[in-house]
């Protein structure tokens, strides 16, 4: 029976008459990733790069996030063209590539992404979950269609090609990293500094400029505010383990230090 794929981040992204916000899922766990998924965010951002998501452990987010109305988007842990082609082969459509610092690697990202003439892909597609193992007509002729690559911005030599990054036929979007960018810029730690800002402003313009759409990843709300109000296309504004480590910690505020306060000042 044929089967049909789902709209890619890049139609979101086209199709949206706003902002698109979404959170990452660091965990690993299929339970939070469901839950994230059905909360009304428009996308969420499967992490491979700094948690201990195996290539199983995405197969199985993928799958559970398939039945909400959610895009997920994975973000490989290097621009390696073997994992992009074994997480393309599990069925991810939308790709994130890290620590893009140059026109050339982004076109090394895109060919990863790309069968033979246009790219450097592996043919699997009768194995694998990607085409619904030759269930999906035409698969391989129209595979480009049914893959979005975002590239990220990290690095200070990434702000200073963003333009040509952006420019790269096949680049889909740009996400920046203002974390990453401020321990390139000598900052360490201040994603808010001012020099920082105004890096991550110069990557917008650069991408407005080549009609490329443009995120940045905020989990401050006034920060992330800040950068919608910029021009951002799509924002990450939190987390998963980030959300459970800050709700546990009011709760241990609240019913453990706040009591043992309490317990100190009636008894003196």
């Amino acid at each position: 029976m044929p089967l049909r794929l789902t709209p890619t981040f890049r139609a979101a992204l086209v199709a949206s008459d706003r902002p698109l916000a979404g959170m990452w899922v660091c965990s690993g766990s299929p339970v939070a990733a469901e839950i994230a998924a059905g909360s009304g965010l428009d996308w969420l951002l499967i992490d491979m790069e700094h948690s201990a998501a195996s290539l199983e452990t995405v197969l199985t987010l993928l799958q559970v996030t398939a039945a909400y109305p959610v895009t997920p988007v994975v973000r490989v842990p290097w621009n390696d063209p073997v994992v992009i082609k074994q997480v393309l082969d599990l069925g991810a459509q939308n790709l994130i590539v890290p620590m893009v610092s140059s026109a050339a690697e982004a076109r090394a990202a895109v060919a990863a992404t790309r069968y033979p003439p246009g790219g450097v892909r592996g043919v699997g597609s009768a194995l694998a979950r990607s085409a619904r193992w030759n269930r999906v007509d035409g698969y391989l002729a129209g595979a480009g269609d049914q893959v979005s690559l975002t590239v990220q911005i990290e690095t200070a030599a990434g702000v200073a090609a963003a333009a040509e990054i952006a420019a790269v036929e096949g680049v889909d979007a740009v996400f920046v990293g203002p974390s990453d960018l401020s321990a390139s810029m000598g900052l360490l730690g201040q994603q808010s500094h001012p020099d920082v800002v105004a890096a991550v402003h110069a990557v917008f313009a650069a991408c407005r400029d080549a009609g490329t759409p443009v995120g940045v990843n905020a989990f401050d709300p006034a920060v992330a505010e800040a950068y919608l109000d910029a021009g951002a296309d799509f924002v990450a504004v939190g987390a998963d383990v980030a959300l459970l480590a800050r709700a546990s910690e009011a709760l241990a505020a609240r019913f453990v230090t706040g009591r043992s306060l309490s317990e100190e000042r009636e008894s003196y």
